[in-house]
């Protein structure tokens, strides 16, 4: 809200995301409750997408009225450079309609003003700049700075999912601590995601399909705990094995 809409308010909620209707899922909702505004922004790696980005904009603007009846500002936020007409484009326009939004193309903006906030340093990585590698030092800087340690590790794994982006891995980790990057949330849930999907696959493979409840004890396993699983899944003869090991780690 700060940055987008250069206000101060310690009066502002997060809002569901799925909207009405044939539910579509916006990237985020908030609402600054002393203006009565809804900020809606979303973010967009390359231009293409399978409903045209500005009619979608449209889309959301008016479910989200409709929703809270309320003005709304959105703000199209573009995370890799890219000179397609979509990322210059801030309207919709047809013979009856013409809608505009914000956009804001990451690779224009002064790296300063993501540098000077913590929670605008996943975005600094993406900023303009002379020379990406410094900058991806200066980022690292700044987070070692941080006092919190809870906000160093979560900020520091959006800083390493958005570095991606524009950095190779190896030089990523040259920067950032790979200690503090693996105990943030973003990293243990994007490492949990990985290993269901690798269970997953093991388990149709070994035993075929398998009852929503028993996918259900799986699903809700730490990512540690879906290690153990992958490891003990070879020693597995039957779905009576896995049903007494997820049975043995729930009364654990």
């Amino acid at each position: 809200m700060r940055w987008l809409l250069g206000v101060e308010s310690p009066q502002i909620k997060v809002l569901k995301t799925e909207l009405t209707l044939e539910p579509i899922r916006a990237d985020s909702v908030t609402f600054l409750q002393t203006a009565n505004q809804i900020l809606h922004i979303e973010f967009q790696t390359l231009p293409k997408s399978k409903t045209p980005l500005n009619f979608r904009m449209l889309d959301y603007s008016v479910r989200l009225k409709r929703q809270y009846k309320c003005p709304v500002t959105q703000v199209l936020i573009f995370l890799q450079e890219t000179d397609n007409e979509v990322a210059f484009t801030e309207e919709y326009r047809d013979h009856t309609t013409i809608h505009k939004f914000e956009i804001v193309r990451l690779w224009e903006q002064d790296s300063t003003i993501f540098l000077g906030n913590s929670a605008l340093l996943p975005l600094a990585i993406l900023t303009r700049t002379d020379s990406p590698q410094s900058l991806l030092s200066q980022v690292a800087e700044k987070l070692a700075t941080l006092p919190n340690r809870e906000q160093q590790q979560n900020i520091a794994g959006c800083v390493e999912v958005l570095a991606g982006l524009r950095f190779e891995k190896d030089l990523v980790r040259q920067f950032l601590r790979e200690d503090i990057m693996k105990e943030s949330v973003i990293y243990q849930d994007i490492v949990q995601k990985e290993a269901l999907k690798m269970i997953n696959r093991q388990i149709k493979k070994r035993f075929g399909d398998v009852n929503d409840s028993l996918m259900t004890k799986i699903r809700d396993l730490s990512a540690d705990d879906l290690e153990d699983l992958g490891e003990a899944l070879f020693d597995f003869s039957e779905v009576g094995d896995l049903v007494t090991w997820l049975n043995t780690k729930v009364s654990n």
